[in-house]
């Protein structure tokens, strides 16, 4: 193997190592948004662990972050909790730097 088909292989690792941390923080994200979003909505134990999944899950009917702000959104507003989507997002950015952090201490 040359140098040059050793270093690819090493980029081809790297790359597949950074998404499949991206894949894990995205869900720890959205599990720890859910469960922000579970108090909002005055849910408490199993029924906060069982939304929190249920926006996990949302988000694997497209890609980005916009199904599961779609689903969090749409709950607040059937609940009557007063977020803006922007409110939303923020906190979305806040708990990925979180998730982020506990991905990578393990």
């Amino acid at each position: 193997m040359s140098t040059f088909d050793k270093r690819e292989e090493g980029f081809e690792k790297k790359f597949a190592h950074d998404e499949e941390l991206r894949f894990k923080a995205t869900a720890r994200r959205n599990k720890l948004l859910g469960l922000w979003a579970a108090g909002k909505l005055g849910k408490t134990g199993e029924d906060a662990e069982a939304y929190a999944k249920s926006v996990v899950m949302s988000d694997f009917e497209e890609a980005g972050d916009h199904d599961v702000l779609r689903k969090v959104k749409g709950d607040f507003d059937a609940a009557g909790v007063d977020q803006s989507e922007h409110q939303i997002r923020r906190t979305m950015d806040e708990l990925m730097a979180t998730a982020i952090d506990q991905v990578k201490a393990g």
